[in-house]
């Protein structure tokens, strides 16, 4: 079944206008959120992306609804991962703990404009050459291994080019200025460290998107529901940042099943690709039907399995472990030139 435009556009409407009022909360009153405060909107944004998915089931049928919740489960559960370097991006650069919501917020905003140029670009490549099914499974495939094999590793930040050369081109204060990003000092303008927070935890996002949206795409190809996966599962992230806080330490079984799933789409896409092959050098350039196609059930069924043994394996493992405090800043997080 086909989406009806004014499901489309009135989505699209909702979902700025409860972005656009988030970030009118947290610029009105900038503070740490307590825990209750951050479990209250984590259920909040969790409920209401099981509701979308019920949204969709009536408006669409349980094909893209199955889809939805299968793609918000592989983005949130990845997004996860994306915390451990986000605290460590708030400590590099030495943001204030009431001033860590506001660039968090600002942050997931910019990575949902990047994210969205890309999933546009990856729609219009899948819907021209398909095989490039074989490529992205191949990669995921490659991830997959590759986040076994650093699972040990510690974290860490490094900034990307983009990052150094704005530090380059703008003139930025040494120190912040609440949440203000630009302010003025002996007659001249300047950068706050704010905007390379806000750039930092942007661009970084954009990477973690690189492994994240083939893997939707491993999903589902309709470019909605991608796009909308990655919105509910990163508005809720800002509240799960300080919900989570130190225990983020104690998942040490999230990498291990993050991997499996990455895997396991990986394998879903190439035999997809192999399902509806067009080059030339396989079958003679002809679809092989005799492969089987992955449903989205099953697809659901084991991202969910997988997210949830890992957790109450990681849980168990680190039981009595105490929470682990943020990482300590290293250097400086600005410059006046």
């Amino acid at each position: 079944m086909d989406l009806p435009t004014w499901f489309t556009i009135a989505t699209f409407v909702g979902l700025t206008a409860l972005l656009l009022g988030d970030l009118a909360i947290v610029a009105r009153r900038p503070h740490e959120p307590s825990v209750k405060e951050s479990s209250l909107w984590v259920g909040f944004y969790v409920t209401l992306a099981l509701l979308f998915g019920v949204v969709l089931l009536a408006v669409t049928g349980g094909e893209y609804a199955g889809e939805f919740y299968a793609g918000w489960l592989t983005e949130y559960s990845l997004s996860i991962d994306n915390l451990f370097v986000f605290v460590i991006i708030m400590a590099r650069f030495q943001v204030p703990r009431k001033l860590q919501q506001g660039a968090l917020m600002v942050g997931i905003i910019i990575a949902l404009v990047l994210r969205g140029i890309f999933i546009l670009l990856g729609a219009a490549v899948i819907e021209r050459f398909t095989w490039v099914f074989y490529l992205f499974g191949a990669f995921l495939i490659y991830t997959a291994i590759q986040l076994v094999r650093s699972r040990h590793e510690e974290e860490d930040y490094e900034e990307n080019a983009f990052i150094r050369q704005m530090r380059k081109v703008l003139p930025i204060t040494p120190d912040f200025h609440g949440s203000k990003i630009r302010v003025r000092r002996d007659g001249r303008k300047y950068w706050t460290p704010m905007i390379v927070v806000f750039l930092a935890l942007g661009t970084t996002d954009l990477l973690f998107a690189l492994d994240s949206i083939p893997a939707i795409f491993g999903l589902t190809r309709e470019p909605f529901i991608v796009f909308t996966a990655n919105v509910f599962a990163l508005m809720g992230l800002r509240q799960l940042y300080f919900l989570l806080g130190g225990l983020l330490k104690r998942l040490v079984y999230l990498s291990l099943g993050l991997s499996v799933i990455l895997a396991f789409i990986g394998v879903k896409l190439v035999l997809e690709a192999v399902h509806e092959n067009s080059l030339p050098f396989i079958n003679g350039g002809e679809p092989v039907h005799a492969v089987p196609a992955i449903p989205i059930w099953l697809s659901l069924t084991v991202i969910l399995g997988v997210l949830v043994v890992a957790t109450v394996a990681s849980l168990l493992k680190t039981r009595g472990a105490l929470p682990a405090e943020q990482p300590a800043a290293t250097s400086p997080v600005g410059r006046l030139d």
